[in-house]
């Protein structure tokens, strides 16, 4: 099977969010004290079950509110295991970069649906075609960092200071809010949240595409094309 001749990166993650530095010093703690039995292919594939999990907390908040605490356990879980899968396979010289790079990052969209569909289970009707935008920009995020990973060859997952980490407090902060306020108060501040994302968006996709542009031009110098 013929591939590439450049070096694989996509588990070398470029760009640090508000958190990088705190949540780095705590992986470099963890990882040499988990238990032998837990491999890294664990705790990237228990995304699956918390996905799961995710949605049926999310049927039972329908009729107890109080369920959610359960989604915001399921997403602080998540969180856990998908900081330390990489880690832990680099630190035990596990050998599946790729592989961990393509489910880690599959199973991360499959979270990121099972959020939305449960939040369409407690949302009102006429909130819930907000969701709908919510999944193209946050899915827009997601395929940018992957295009702009193909034509760079670095992996970037945290623009303007925010990462996987800061979205994943967002949801939990959405979650105590509907706890303690109702669904009402969430659907008011929903078009906000949307516009501040679809304008985060414009920027990251503005800078990304310079980047590129630039990578292109310089190309050009140094061959003499066109």
């Amino acid at each position: 099977m013929q591939q590439s001749s450049l070096p694989f990166t996509g588990d070398q993650k470029v760009g640090r969010s508000l958190l990088s530095k705190i949540e780095r010093r705590a992986i470099d703690w963890i990882v040499p004290r988990l238990p032998s039995w837990i491999h890294s292919y664990h705790l990237t594939l228990a995304t699956i079950p918390i996905s799961l999990l995710i949605v049926l907390f999310s049927y039972l908040a329908i009729h107890h509110i109080a369920w959610l605490w359960g989604v915001s356990g399921m997403i602080a879980l998540q969180y856990i295991t998908d900081a330390l899968d990489g880690s832990l396979g680099k630190y035990r010289q596990a050998g599946l970069r790729r592989w961990g790079y393509y489910m880690d990052h599959f199973l991360d969209y499959i979270f990121l649906c099972s959020i939305l569909a449960g939040y369409s289970l407690i949302l009102p009707d006429h909130f819930k075609y907000l969701q709908f935008f919510v999944l193209i920009v946050f899915g827009a995020f997601m395929v940018n960092a992957y295009l702009a990973f193909s034509a760079t060859n670095k992996f970037r997952v945290a623009y303007l200071g925010i990462g996987p980490t800061e979205i994943r407090a967002l949801f939990i902060a959405i979650n105590t809010l509907i706890i303690l306020f109702g669904k009402t108060y969430l659907g008011a501040w929903l078009p906000a949240v949307l516009l501040l994302a679809v304008l985060g968006l414009c920027l990251v996709v503005y800078r990304t595409q310079k980047q590129i542009w630039e990578i292109d031009m310089e190309r050009k110098k140094l061959t003499g094309e066109g």
